[in-house]
């Protein structure tokens, strides 16, 4: 429900008033930030498979739009990095998502007996294009047929939010009964419905947006309540170790250095690098990472889900202060951004 309503609030306009930022957060930043987390997992880590450590590094890349919002919608935070941010955080768990599931693919079909290669290659393919056939085709129709009933006067515009919100559940239901990935048809989906541009779509997506924030607030509460508890037992020094340089390092290196160029302050390099929380997108990979039963697991799920601890704590306590910090400083000479 979030992966769809982040990819259709995607505002492809913004993207492109601010290249200089978003582009190569996206672009730049998080290819790197998979790398360097996939070199420190090979030095801190080197009991689990490399295709398990490649996992590990796409698992923990992408950043939580919920849990960042006290940051991206605050007024005195500047409007770039805001956007940034926030355009960054509704797009690369999307991003992360055929990684992830190519990444999975690969580990689980060396695990197979009489498993090739190719075989698991073709697994893989038919979970992305299944799912990416799904997330247009189920859209396009949805679309179609609000307009048509819209038209009718068959519906009035307090209930086509529902559709919607039905919409997302089906492209990851459909997707996944046949065999595709339902996290890429509802990425699809998504920015399907962005990029269509139906009217009145903070209207239409009003009611799967709620959903999704109910839903991932849930998420959050049995996360701390029930899988810490098992979780917590299973950290050792080294994915502890991981973990805080997940947050610090791992993260804040390939930021500053895709953001070199840009204009931007080097306090306000660090602060867009700071700011890159970890929550529902992992515990999602997490879960299905867990019911494939790797070697690997424990020590996955044990970094993934200090990660996750350490930063609703960290990112939590340090908000409110830094974001006062921006808001005393004074203002840049000039605020405009290279784009390249």
């Amino acid at each position: 429900m979030v992966l769809f309503t982040d990819a259709a609030n995607a505002d492809f306009d913004i993207v492109r008033r601010n290249l200089g930022v978003p582009e190569r957060l996206l672009l730049i930043g998080l290819p790197l930030t998979i790398v360097l987390g996939f070199v420190v997992a090979m030095v801190l880590l080197p009991g689990i498979a490399p295709l398990e450590m490649a996992l590990l590094a796409a698992m923990l890349a992408p950043t939580d739009a919920a849990l960042g919002k006290p940051v991206v919608t605050n007024p005195t935070v500047p409007g770039v990095m805001r956007e940034a941010l926030n355009i960054e955080s509704g797009l690369n768990d999307g991003i992360c998502v055929p990684i992830v599931v190519l990444l999975l693919g690969l580990a689980v079909g060396t695990q197979l007996e009489h498993g090739t290669m190719v075989h698991t290659i073709r697994v893989v393919v038919e979970e992305l294009g299944i799912g990416l056939a799904v997330g247009l085709v189920l859209t396009q129709l949805t679309v179609l047929m609000l307009r048509f009933a819209a038209a009718k006067g068959w519906i009035s515009e307090h209930w086509e939010e529902i559709p919607i919100v039905a919409l997302a559940a089906a492209c990851f239901a459909a997707a996944q009964a046949i065999g595709g990935s339902g996290f890429i048809a509802c990425f699809v989906g998504g920015l399907l419905l962005s990029g269509v541009r139906p009217a009145h779509k903070a209207e239409l997506l009003r009611g799967a947006v709620s959903t999704g924030e109910a839903l991932a607030l849930l998420t959050l509460v049995a996360f701390g309540g029930g899988a810490l508890a098992q979780i917590i037992p299973r950290l050792t020094w080294a994915a502890l170790a991981y973990a805080v340089l997940s947050m610090t390092l791992i993260r804040m290196l390939p930021v500053v250095l895709c953001l070199a160029g840009t204009g931007m302050r080097l306090a306000d390099k660090l602060f867009v690098a700071w700011f890159g929380p970890r929550g529902l997108a992992t515990i999602v990979f997490g879960v299905i990472v867990v019911n494939e039963k790797l070697p690997g697991n424990d020590t996955i799920i044990a970094v993934a889900g200090g990660t996750v601890l350490l930063s609703v704590i960290g990112h939590g306590i340090s908000a409110n202060p830094l974001v006062k910090a921006i808001a005393r400083r004074p203002a840049e000479p000039s605020a405009t951004l290279k784009s390249t």
